[in-house]
């Protein structure tokens, strides 16, 4: 029995299987995701890992590298505990199996320390990244920008001439990769009406109004209006990782898939391609519709926690890592503080401590690569959550991960 301090889920959430989505020959309609509902409870249980059976995608390639393999010293972290944000203390079973964890994986010191599979994921199975995909368009922009491809503080209307039409004309790459830019993007998920609705609507992932002409990604971003100075305090806009996407595309004349495949995704030892959903026009989703395995994501977080490096091989820049972990608390305000009290963004990336510069990818519906380079320690977790953002998960999720950190360094 747990000690009468533990607070523990009464019921724990059930997997696609035990609520019969995407059940039988065929399944019934009632258990079939829809546009409307299927990355909503309790859908997203299952098309997280199916959403190759959703939506049209595009291969990230993970070339013909050898797999690079783990190294393991597997440990008990079940009875771990930290402080929730109720003020309960939780243990690391309890938090796991009550928080809709599909995938979960430790690694310190270059050992995996623990990785297990939840709702009928499997090793081999690839997850719907949702915004941890930003974190690794901002790590692209790092390899561009090294080859001397894009210019940090050049207009944007200077690198795509299409841009000169909207608000991110006299923005620069710099002000959207930390999302300081002026532009009007009202990040409001499922409302009728809102920007992101629009961009859920033009990259096939919410069906349009009767009648209505489906735009492309594009098309969204060239409707955006300046609506403040430029560079002014950190606001998160999904738009701006769409945004980068273009510019790199454009500069290299080859597609975001490819790029990634490229320059960083084959270099990492991955055990399988990546994908990203696509628009009509086949762009990318670059904010959030890229997919990959538990350990795949794993691979990248771990070249990052290793200053850009595989081996011998310096695949992101050294110092562009170092700038992605290096961020101003003073333009980081309510309500990202929530979780992160003297937090920063920073290359697209989330840092959670500006003091201790540990750093993260995070997407909605709980997904997580967080990297402490002080301790050589990384998390990594992929969830579906009932709903987009839960702010009392969030803050337990790091909570939880930063205990783990600290019990393994002590």
């Amino acid at each position: 029995m747990p000690p009468p301090a533990l607070a523990r889920t009464q019921q724990n959430p059930r997997s696609a299987r035990d609520l019969g989505i995407m059940r039988g020959f065929p399944p019934p309609p009632e258990k079939r995701p829809t546009l409307e509902n299927w990355d909503l409870a309790p859908f997203n249980r299952w098309s997280f890992q199916n959403m190759r059976s959703l939506f049209p995608t595009a291969d990230v390639w993970r070339g013909t590298a050898p797999v690079r393999p783990f190294h393991s010293d597997l440990q008990d972290l079940d009875t771990i505990t930290f402080t929730a944000q109720d003020g309960s203390t939780k243990s690391v079973r309890d938090w796991l199996t009550s928080s809709y964890t599909d995938g979960f994986l430790i690694m310190h010191r270059g050992h995996v320390i623990t990785e297990s599979y939840f709702n009928d994921m499997r090793r081999q199975t690839p997850h719907l990244s949702q915004s941890v995909g930003k974190s690794i368009v901002g790590a692209l922009v790092g390899v561009l920008h090294g080859e001397g491809k894009v210019d940090l503080d050049a207009p944007l209307a200077d690198i795509v001439p299409e841009l000169a039409q909207c608000g991110y004309a006299t923005a620069t790459l710099n002000q959207v990769l930390d999302m300081r830019s002026g532009v009007r993007f009202t990040e409001d998920y499922g409302m009728a009406g809102s920007d992101m609705t629009q961009i859920d609507i033009a990259s096939g992932w919410r069906p349009p109004a009767y009648g209505e002409i489906v735009p492309t990604i594009r098309d969204v971003i060239l409707t955006l209006p300046q609506e403040r100075d430029h560079g002014e305090a950190f606001k998160y806009r999904s738009i701006e990782t769409d945004l980068l996407a273009w510019v790199l595309e454009r500069v290299s004349g080859q597609s975001l898939a490819t790029l990634l495949s490229e320059r960083i995704w084959s270099r990492l030892g991955c055990e399988r391609d990546g994908f990203f959903t696509v628009d009509s026009a086949g762009t990318a989703l670059a904010d959030g519709g890229f997919n990959a395995t538990l350990r795949d994501y794993a691979r990248f977080g771990l070249m990052m926690l290793s200053g850009g490096r595989v081996g011998d091989v310096q695949v992101v820049p050294e110092t562009w890592v170092e700038d992605s972990r290096t961020g101003d608390p003073d333009v980081f305000g309510a309500p990202y503080t929530i979780a992160s009290p003297n937090g920063a963004y920073s290359r697209q990336w989330w840092i959670h401590d500006a003091k201790r510069r540990d750093f993260m990818a995070r997407g909605v519906f709980g997904q997580l690569i967080y990297l402490d380079p002080e301790t050589d320690f990384m998390a990594v977790k992929l969830s579906s959550w009932p709903d987009y953002l839960i702010e009392s998960f969030t803050v337990d999720m790091l909570a939880a991960v930063t205990a783990i950190r600290d019990a393994l360094s002590a």
